[in-house]
């Protein structure tokens, strides 16, 4: 059985024999990373469907498992790129998402019809925030405080064997040869090296118990904190648009006016209003899908 063979713009480029066992044949790709993503997302439906049809372990079922982890590298990248300038090595932030796509291809279920894309993504940022928490402090902090720390630590040690109690700032500070308030400042710091779950129980066992827990100390829960990311990415298409489309927007999602409200405000009828938010909505829905690799 022939098929044909794929190229970097998702061009055919040649006529191939694909892999079959018993069922549909799979496209050959020539090379799965440069495939553009709208043509990876239609891609990726095909070697999902195949994939079920497929026994695990077999030639074919490897194939189509390994294209599918090259022609969504552009997924990693982009997740990757949420956290640059986080001081790290960009090559294993992007390694560590690998993981989360890995992840994902294995779990994903075609039958769901969700895409992939939208499926794939919580997995890979999952990952990604995970390898931060296990290999860096709970909270920035200057790398001359984090160095401070250690030297705090070996002094705060070696005074408490001598004295057998706990050092003060001050001999603290004459062994280290610092001031005074240098020692408190790496104190300080030192508490962003390890974190607590805001559920660890304050006495007793647990919240089970009733007992009282961290978070019942410092506030609420904001809904709102995680629609950060969302504004970030939304910032510049919004930007982007008009002085009237940014307007209409504003009335209606901040103002919270009705259609009819800000067609006498525009001069137009509620029905025009209607399709202005319309048109409007598709366009940044459209932008953040782009964004997404998802276009």
């Amino acid at each position: 059985m022939h098929t044909a063979v794929i190229g970097s713009e998702g061009k055919v480029v040649e006529d191939t024999a694909g892999t079959s066992t018993g069922g549909a044949s799979l496209p050959g790709v020539e090379d799965p990373r440069s495939v553009a993503p709208r043509d990876a997302r239609e891609l990726s439906r095909q070697f999902f469907k195949r994939l079920t049809e497929l026994e695990e372990g077999t030639h074919d079922y490897q194939y189509a498992r390994n294209t599918l982890i090259e022609m969504n590298m552009s997924l990693v990248r982009f997740a990757a790129g949420r956290f640059r300038g986080r001081g790290d090595d960009m090559e294993d932030i992007v390694q560590t998402g690998m993981i989360g796509l890995i992840k994902a291809i294995d779990r994903f279920e075609i039958s769901r019809e969700v895409e992939f894309t939208s499926f794939a993504l919580p997995y890979i940022v999952g990952e990604i925030k995970r390898f931060f928490r296990d290999t860096t402090w709970a909270v920035h902090v200057p790398r001359r405080l984090q160095e401070l720390r250690v030297e705090l630590a070996k002094a705060r040690d070696e005074l408490a064997g001598r004295l057998d109690r706990e050092p003060t700032v001050a001999e603290l500070a004459t062994l280290m040869n610092l001031p005074e308030n240098e020692v408190v400042e790496a104190q300080i710091a030192a508490n962003g090296y390890n974190s607590s779950s805001l559920d660890a129980a304050l006495t007793g066992d647990g919240p089970e118990n009733g007992e009282s827990v961290l978070a019942d100390f410092i506030g609420v829960e904001e809904d709102g904190l995680r629609l950060v990311e969302d504004f970030q990415s939304l910032a510049p298409l919004m930007a982007e648009l008009g002085e009237r489309d940014r307007r209409i927007l504003h009335l209606r999602f901040v103002e919270e006016a009705t259609q009819a409200e800000i067609g006498e405000q525009l001069g137009c009828s509620q029905m025009h209003v209607s399709r202005l938010i319309k048109r409007i909505i598709t366009r940044l829905r459209e932008g953040m899908l782009g964004e997404l690799g998802c276009a």
